[in-house]
């Protein structure tokens, strides 16, 4: 813009000129032609006299430059004629409308506000400088989705009353997709093993979806400091990059990339000191040290050493620890030694605590969360507690961490927390097919964070052949201000498997209420007790097994063959235990779950029983993103005072969430070659979850092979660990822009007589 506003200053000086040679005057009138949009009062707002006045050729320089500075007109003069004041002006024209053809690659509404931002929009003055600035950014940003043919040709089109009307014609062209990427000067490591390193990668299955197919330098400077990390992490202290080609085909549909690169020999490290102002004593440090003498050089290592020692001074209040590693090498040894430099710093306290990106949640539901607090000395491992805290609601998609320090101030920093927040509520459903239930629908809605509160509600509906279910649940996790948590829940469950062949022939109708209360006991644990009251009905029919008839004879049915209908009041008391370390809510890779729940229906209640529970859940990390989940379910339970436990509760497995592969309910003890369920459960998962091929390091793609293992035992029979029922299979769960979709598809491994099969399950469903 100024080189442009210098060239019209100085070519209205010069054509001014002839104006300017006038004596002072007294103005007895004044016009404006030229103009077909501006009104004239806007011109002589410009001009610093008025009819009546007198006007020096100063004032007339002062004119001319202020209707320029406007930026309405392309040329302005002033003439002179019987003191009367002549200004002519020539008009830049108006935009009229932008317009765009050909464009699918981009949302032209979003081009459009990008476009008005910088000044070219509809009734703004048109600027070809702007133009020419709009059509190369458009086609930079082609470039950057890899459409390297694209053509843009850019028409303006006058129009009447001096407006222009602009459209961007735009041929897009296939995008030039990454055809072969080459490794040169490997020689300790695969090119294969190498190139899975990349996020960018020839075309596959999934880069329709990934786009990594396509070529993108701020993706490859991320591949390449992959592969450096890979190199210095196993000892290659020398290694370098030496160059990087990017070339495209003539025809731009094809891209090559090549990367050539020296190993350098490999390193191990022969000392580790410390040395600098240690505040702790130096065995504490020497605790810290992830990288010994005698082992291959790791950079990985050597960079968790120096976190840990910041960590560990952060926890004492030095929150700007500064330590350093200073390598010694010996290239003919190909060692390497390190001094760690430490220097704590001073002592500092935290001023405020800030919450940011909470635009839905209340700052009192993440301020609750929070193990750092305002005044205190600065806890680096307070402040990564209250971060892991906060993850685990999850209301929020991610949660960082910011310690700038106060201005002014040499001990006290802030501590902000900006948080992503995203959809709590959530519109689920799920189908299943088998054998024999054929379709099994389910759904169920429910809020985490009602109106930003922290609060949950569900309604929950499941319906299918056997059964219906309907369930609503509210829970006030923090009832009291030190974490007491409180809960209530409705339910109306039908459950008729007449139709299905893997259970036993009855039916249940159940409503009940309950009351919840959770009680925090440490940073990881919490125990929970609740009262609830039952009424069930139950009817057996006459191919019921028998062990179902005793019980409706048990229990008041006036039919000797028990055969009929039955209803039974209930009180039941519930207790549980449960610790949760693991590292995150949505994408857990590390850490464990444990999880011990009681039932027991007590008097006054016509049912006397007990069933326990008890689930180990453990997570191993692997590589970058990959994951072991190892998963144990026990259960047991048995009547007491004389009274037998009921039939239905008993213990089931099969189908998801159990042993996949059979049908759901449908292993275990059998009567009539209908599955009647036990009174001791064991179920065992071994699950391997890796990101699907192609979609780089995208965490919302996750395939899984796994193992499954379970069987349920009658109070009556033996353990046999020989009686279990293995499958095995592939899991695929990607959390899309429409919600989480999850399949499987399992296969026995020793079925026997009598088994039913559930090979393929999946669940979708929709946040809002």
């Amino acid at each position: 813009m100024k080189p442009r506003f210098l060239t019209g200053l100085v070519t209205a000086l010069f054509v001014a000129a002839p104006a300017w040679a006038f004596d002072p005057f007294v103005v007895r009138d004044i016009r404006v032609e030229g103009i077909q949009r501006t009104e004239a009062g806007t011109v002589f707002n410009y001009l610093p006299v008025r009819v009546g006045e007198t006007f020096t050729e100063a004032q007339a320089a002062e004119a001319i430059r202020g209707l320029f500075a406007t930026g309405f007109f392309s040329d302005v003069r002033i003439e002179v004629e019987d003191n009367v004041i002549v200004v002519l002006v020539d008009e830049r024209p108006a935009i009229a409308d932008v317009t765009f053809t050909g464009v699918k690659e981009f949302d032209k509404d979003a081009l459009k506000k990008g476009l008005r931002e910088i000044g070219l929009s509809e009734a703004r003055i048109f600027d070809r400088a702007l133009l020419d600035r709009a059509e190369q950014e458009l086609k930079r940003q082609y470039l950057s989705r890899g459409r390297y043919a694209a053509d843009i040709t850019t028409t303006v089109t006058p129009l009447e009353r001096n407006r222009v009307g602009i459209n961007f014609t735009v041929v897009e062209g296939a995008a030039a997709k990454i055809r072969q990427i080459n490794i040169v000067g490997n020689q300790a490591f695969k090119e294969s093993d190498l190139l899975d390193l990349f996020q960018l990668t020839t075309s596959g299955w999934l880069t329709w979806y990934t786009k990594n197919d396509q070529y993108s330098r701020q993706k490859l400077s991320a591949d390449l400091e992959n592969l450096r990390s890979f190199y210095l992490d196993r000892g290659y202290l020398d290694f370098n990059i030496d160059s990087t080609q990017v070339s495209i085909t003539p025809d731009k549909s094809d891209i090559y990339i090549t990367v050539n690169l020296t190993e350098g020999d490999q390193y191990k490290v022969s000392a580790v000191r410390f040395a600098g102002e240690l505040v702790l004593p130096e065995e504490t440090y020497r605790e810290l040290v992830a990288i010994r003498p005698g082992e291959i050089f790791s950079r990985e290592n050597l960079t968790a050493t120096t976190k840990a020692v910041m960590d560990r001074l952060g926890n004492e209040g030095y929150a700007f620890a500064n330590v350093n590693a200073a390598p010694e090498v010996d290239k003919e040894k190909n060692e390497v030694a390190f001094t760690i430099f430490v220097d704590p710093g001073r002592r500092v306290y935290v001023r405020r605590i800030n919450i940011g990106g909470n635009t839905k949640t209340r700052d009192e539901v993440v301020r609750r969360e929070m193990r750092q607090f305002e005044g205190a000395w600065y806890d680096a491992d307070a402040i990564n507690r209250s971060r892991t805290r906060i993850d685990r609601l999850g209301y929020f998609d991610d949660v960082m961490v910011e310690t700038p320090a106060v201005p002014g101030s040499t001990d006290q920093v802030d501590v902000n927390f900006n948080v992503k927040e995203r959809a709590t509520g959530n519109l689920m459903l799920g189908a299943g097919f088998s054998s024999s239930e054929k379709l099994v629908l389910s759904g169920s809605v429910s809020q985490e964070n009602v109106f930003g509160s922290g609060k949950s509600l569900s309604i929950g509906i499941n319906t299918g052949k056997s059964g219906r279910t309907l369930a609503l649940s509210f829970t006030d996790p923090y009832y009291t201000v030190d974490g007491v948590s409180l809960g209530y829940d409705v339910y109306h469950r039908t459950y008729d498997p007449s139709d299905v062949s893997s259970v036993a022939r009855y039916k249940t109708v159940s409503t009940g209420a309950g009351l919840r209360l959770g009680y925090p006991i440490g940073e990881d644990d919490a125990i929970n007790f609740g009262l609830g009251v039952d009424r069930t009905r139950i009817t057996t029919f006459t191919d019921s097994p028998q062990q179902y008839k005793r019980f409706c004879i048990d229990f008041g049915c006036t039919d000797p063959e028990g055969v009929g209908t039955v209803s039974v009041n209930s009180l039941v008391a519930t207790a549980g235990w449960a610790r949760d370390k693991r590292d995150s809510h949505l994408y857990p890779r590390s850490g464990s779950y444990q999880r011990v729940f009681a039932e027991a229906a007590i008097p006054p209640g016509k049912l006397k029983y007990v069933k326990l529970n008890y689930q180990y859940q453990y997570w191993i990390p692997f590589r970058r993103s990959d994951a072991l989940m190892l998963n144990a379910d026990l259960g047991w339970a048995r009547g007491y005072g004389g009274k037998p436990l009921p039939f239905y509760k008993n213990f089931y497995a099969g189908g998801i969430g159990s042993v996949r592969g059979f049908e759901q309910s449908s292993l275990g003890p059998r009567d009539a070659d209908e599955a009647i369920g036990g009174t001791r459960l064991l179920v065992g998962n071994a699950e391997y979850y890796f990101p699907m091929p192609g979609s780089g390091v995208d965490r919302s793609f996750r395939l899984s092979v796994f193992l499954d293992a379970g069987y349920v035992w009658g109070s009556g029979g033996k353990i046999d660990i020989g009686d279990l029922r293995y499958s095995t299979g592939v899991g695929f769960s990607w959390n899309s822009p429409i919600g989480p979709l999850k399949f499987s598809l399992a296969a026995p491994l020793n079925k026997k007589s009598g088994d039913e099969i559930q090979r393929f399950q999946f669940q979708l469903g929709s946040v809002f």
